[in-house]
């Protein structure tokens, strides 16, 4: 009996650190997971992500990793589907046990999969959404990259009724979370009395014909529409308000549409001026001869093949570079609970995103500027940030 006891005793001491031992990391690895949309309507978004994270994880590791462990990133695509988003989660933390996630894209496939991530903690770092969502109601694992959709729409839907004489706003949303985001701030300021609101379409996801709800903007007067759709939906629908000899029409668009790709696409439709956004980051074009800027295209060139890192990849690099930042600061002896702590006392600037990255115990929102752009010939330019 006391062999069997004895032998009971050391195997409870044998299993003590593996079951203390922190989900995803090992003396010489840490594993991080990512839901993304790799082949759906934000696609252009989630894949040259993925390939900057990869490609700043490939140099940090080749030069010894985190504390000498190097850094794995596990993707899964969900395609923009909110039950592909929960099954890719799963996989992640329950099978992959992955110590966080970082960039997964979505609004409503990021709340999917907090059921998951909260009832363990595991940090939520630079999702691909501005949504307040991302870090309202405060938790310790939800850390946001930058301004809010809302924060961002408020402020610019300000700014162009300030500056370009917006009176009357419509909304052309995908009935989602990130949808309502946009709704919620040009409703705001209805309520206030500082624009009248006009005709409010919803969308699908897969539609692709703008003509009757462009029809409602034009009937109900609105100088000024604001757009929540999929990347390729928002260059169909300016183009095809363009078409419709709506001229005069102002765009105005969230991060999610402040995408190089849609200022290309636009161009090649003709659509040369008229759109603006607001944003957490700066555009990259109008800032490459910045020697840091300069510096990290070449490298994402080399490393990916791509001639061009767009919106995407920035939002990738950016989102890797505050997790690595995380990491170092979290130390060796790294846990959930010291990376939480670590994180909430970064505070440096980030020369590829344009913007401040400042985290704290009460504010879990890396950067809070909002940068106002439009397209001018093809191109973002800046035009104000608000602080």
């Amino acid at each position: 009996m006391k062999t069997l006891t004895a032998l009971a005793a050391a195997a409870t001491l044998l299993a003590a650190p593996l079951a203390a031992q922190t989900p995803g990391v090992s003396d010489d690895e840490i594993k991080l997971g990512g839901a993304h949309d790799l082949s759906g309507i934000f696609a252009p978004f989630s894949v040259p992500a993925v390939a900057a994270a990869q490609a700043y994880f490939a140099e940090v590791n080749a030069k010894g990793g985190v504390h000498g462990r190097k850094i794995t990133y596990i993707v899964e695509d969900h395609g923009y589907q909110v039950p592909k988003a929960a099954q890719a989660a799963n996989k992640l933390i329950n099978r992959d046990q992955v110590f966080a996630m970082l960039l997964s894209l979505g609004t409503p496939h990021n709340l999917a999969m907090f059921q998951l991530m909260e009832p363990q903690g595991v940090p939520n770092v630079s999702p691909i959404t501005a949504a307040r969502q991302m870090i309202e109601p405060p938790a310790p694992w939800k850390f946001a990259g930058t301004s809010s959709y809302y924060d961002a729409i408020k402020a610019t839907t300000e700014f162009m009724i300030a500056e370009e004489g917006t009176k009357k706003v419509c909304l052309m949303i995908l009935p989602t979370d990130f949808g309502k985001e946009i709704e919620a701030a040009v409703h705001e300021l209805a309520e206030a009395g500082e624009i009248e609101l006009g005709a409010e379409v919803g969308h699908k996801p897969d539609e692709t014909d703008f003509t009757g709800a462009l029809g409602k903007v034009k009937d109900s007067g609105c100088d000024t529409v604001a757009m929540a759709l999929g990347v390729s939906q928002m260059i169909n629908a300016i183009a095809t308000a363009r078409k419709l000899g709506m001229d005069d029409l102002k765009i105005m668009l969230s991060g999610a549409g402040f995408h190089t790709v849609v200022a290309k696409g636009l161009a090649q439709q003709g659509v040369m001026d008229g759109v603006y956004a607001g944003a957490g980051w700066q555009d990259l074009e109008a800032r490459l001869g910045e020697p840091e800027v300069a510096a990290w295209v070449a490298s994402y060139k080399e490393a990916t093949g791509e001639d061009y890192p767009g919106t995407g990849a920035l939002l990738g690099r950016s989102g890797a570079a505050i997790m690595v930042a995380g990491l170092e600061a979290a130390g060796r002896d790294l846990t959930r609970e010291g990376f939480i702590a670590a994180m909430e006392t970064l505070d440096f600037h980030d020369p590829i995103a344009g913007n401040h990255v400042d985290f704290s115990p009460e504010d879990h929102a890396g950067a809070d500027e909002v940068f106002v752009s439009r397209i001018e010939n093809g191109s973002w330019v800046l035009v104000q940030t608000l602080e």
